[in-house]
């Protein structure tokens, strides 16, 4: 096990410095793209169609890492996210915006590639407190790079967090050709066509696999319009920009980083990985529901706790029982087509939820409740796990 710890941390600062470099720009885009002139519809179409790469790129490059290893996509895609941040920097118009973020999409397909890292390389005991650990990355991006970009962009411009971004994902590049190291076995390799998508729709049939694939979905696809109308919001009630909404991702980032880093391996352990998913499921669904009710910044910072450490819960207990329900040979399939599904949930929420924001500021987000509920619904259907067995008999022997 020392072994895979260390292994462990190089995947988390691998993650972590990736997920700087997204941070930074999460809390100017929605100005950046005001600025340009994007309303509701043009926001949601700009993180539509981020997520519409991930939704190719997870499918393809999860299923390429079970073929070619994990290192190549990882070292790979650090390159594109690079990239992808210099033409935001450059975006002087709403066309060339777009462009900047289909690239850094694609590249945002890596997490089926460092999740299926995690996968290799922790015992089916362990998987669920090892995609923790990347969940714990994502906290600390997000307490890092939001606070990174909302100063940056407020002092230097709004060129200097894609620049700040860029230079960030080449520092990552070096670091981890230089101490990453394979993580796939030979004898795991898998010889499948990478353009081949019916792992997709194999995933969704298995019996399994299906509720956790519905969640998949149906989450990102509310908790990403919550992300539409929330800055827009936001700026509506309470006058926040750039600055503000960077404070509210770090603590989003900082719930993050102590629930998943910390919290949920103590709690999986205690009451298993399918508990926490429906908690979180639910959780996140009450969160985004009452936020048109909320009167003061304080409120909105008290429930933006509830919904981050509800998606802190739900995230890696996800990934941990896909990981769990999936052949050792098909990781990096399984958990794409999960992330692919993700990636189709973010690419619609935001233009649906964006597109009934422009009509009702209150409606987007008990719409985006509504279907957060849905996906609390799916998890019911989940079936235990070994570990959740585990749990329920130490509980009634207790």
């Amino acid at each position: 096990m020392p072994a895979a710890r260390s292994r462990l941390s190089v995947i988390f600062f691998t993650i972590l410095v990736d997920l700087i470099g997204f941070g930074i720009i999460i809390p100017i885009l929605p100005y950046y793209a005001q600025r340009l002139g994007a309303g509701g519809f043009g926001l949601g179409a700009l993180l539509g169609v981020f997520s519409l790469m991930q939704f190719v790129a997870t499918a393809v490059l999860g299923r390429t890492s079970d073929r070619v290893g994990r290192r190549p996509i990882l070292l790979a895609t650090m390159l594109c996210n690079a990239a992808g941040y210099l033409l935001f920097a450059a975006a002087h118009s709403y066309a060339l915006l777009f462009l900047a973020r289909v690239v850094s999409g694609f590249a945002g397909g890596n997490i089926s590639a460092a999740q299926a890292y995690v996968a290799d390389i922790t015992t089916r005991s362990e998987r669920s407190r090892g995609m923790g650990v990347i969940g714990a990355a994502f906290g600390l991006g997000f307490i890092i790079g939001p606070a990174v970009g909302g100063l940056s962009a407020h002092y230097l411009g709004p060129a200097a967090p894609g620049l700040v971004a860029a230079g960030l994902s080449l520092l990552n590049f070096v670091s981890a050709y230089l101490i990453l190291p394979e993580s796939l076995r030979a004898e795991h390799r898998s010889e499948r066509g990478t353009w081949d998508l019916s792992h997709i729709g194999d995933a969704v049939r298995n019996p399994k696999l299906a509720p956790l694939m519905a969640a998949w979905g149906i989450a990102p696809f509310a908790f990403a319009g919550y992300s539409v109308a929330l800055p827009l919001w936001a700026g509506l009630a309470f006058g926040w920009r750039e600055q503000q909404l960077g404070w509210l991702f770090t603590v989003i980032g900082a719930t993050a980083a102590v629930v998943q880093g910390y919290l949920f391996g103590k709690l999986a352990h205690r009451v298993g990985d399918r508990r926490l998913l429906i908690a979180g499921g639910f959780g996140m669904a009450l969160a985004i529901a009452v936020i048109p009710a909320l009167h003061s910044t304080p409120a909105l910072y008290a429930w933006t706790v509830v919904l981050a450490f509800s998606n802190s819960i739900f995230g890696p207990a996800a990934s941990g029982l896909v990981s769990i329900f999936a052949d050792p040979t098909e990781q990096g399939t399984v958990l794409g087509a999960a992330q692919a599904l993700s990636a189709l949930g973010r690419l619609l929420g935001p233009i649906v939820v964006g597109e009934v924001y422009d009509g009702s500021h209150a409606a987007a987000f008990l719409v985006a409740g509504a279907v957060m509920a849905l996906g609390g619904l799916a998890t019911l259907k989940v079936p235990k796990s070994e570990q959740d067995r585990v749990v329920s008999q130490q509980a009634v022997q207790g």
